[in-house]
């Protein structure tokens, strides 16, 4: 298989499985990854969930054969393959569960969209990482979302334009990866967030997801305060916030760990 997931206790593992094609992905693989988030996400046992990749690289990005022969189709047909994409950057991003991206090797084209999506990412400090699509005379338009929001918009204008290969500590700068570590401190340093999402409430993580996207591009006015008020009345209020309250005011460990 290409995609495989895999459940470990409360996180779930879901493996690009490809490797003799550098884990480049084509209609098939997309399904498949849709497929692995949303029951990765619709399982109440996941608390995390890892997308990784078998091999030397995460991934070359969409399969070029793939793209040839989507070529040959017309205007309709590629929106619809180019949305079946969209639903799996959407599901990757609206997971409701966190999501650590695990990167080695190179990441190119569509590969920046995956990680980019996820809620953060750790990398190798040989990885590499590009926006390769104008090399080919297009751009990477369905996974811009995220990889703008992740990079800003004036250093997306270099990357999409230019197709420079982006060493891990560029990536680390840019905000692509969260944290550039040695491929020997790879597994451990993903663990150590995989431990630090585990102790808190997974509720509230998902809520401070949402947040974060309200917040980041709206006006702080009068709607700003009471939206925010609202959120954290209603969180204080829920049955996890008053888990979370009572179990650290009688120094125990709350009931989601």
């Amino acid at each position: 298989m290409s995609v495989t997931i895999q459940t470990e206790g409360s996180v779930a593992r879901i493996t690009l499985d490809n490797p003799e094609k550098r884990n480049a992905f084509d209609d098939r693989i997309i399904a498949s990854l849709t497929e692995a988030f949303e029951q990765a996400g619709s399982d109440d046992g996941v608390r995390v969930v890892v997308l990784q990749a078998a091999g030397k690289h995460f991934s070359a990005g969409a399969d070029l054969n793939w793209m040839r022969a989507m070529g040959k189709l017309d205007a309709q047909q590629n929106r619809d393959d180019a949305l079946k994409l969209g639903r799996l950057m959407q599901a990757i991003d609206q997971c409701p569960k966190p999501v650590i991206a695990r990167v080695q090797g190179a990441a190119f084209g569509g590969a920046l969209g995956l990680i980019c999506a996820a809620d953060m990412a750790v990398a190798t400090d040989t990885a590499r990482f590009c926006l390769s699509e104008v090399k080919l005379g297009i751009v990477p338009a369905v996974i811009s979302p995220y990889v703008v929001r992740a990079m800003g918009a004036r250093q997306a204008s270099r990357y999409f334009m230019t197709a420079e290969v982006i060493p891990a500590e560029r990536a680390l700068a840019l905000g692509i990866a969260h944290e550039v570590v040695t491929e020997s401190e790879l597994d451990s340093s993903v663990n150590t967030l995989v431990d630090a999402l585990l102790t808190a409430g997974p509720q509230a993580q998902i809520e401070a997801r949402n947040l974060i996207a309200r917040v980041s591009h709206g006006a702080i006015d009068q709607t700003m305060l009471n939206d925010t008020a609202d959120l954290i009345a209603r969180l204080r209020t829920s049955q996890e916030g008053q888990e979370g309250l009572s179990a650290f005011l009688e120094k125990r460990t709350p009931n989601w760990i």
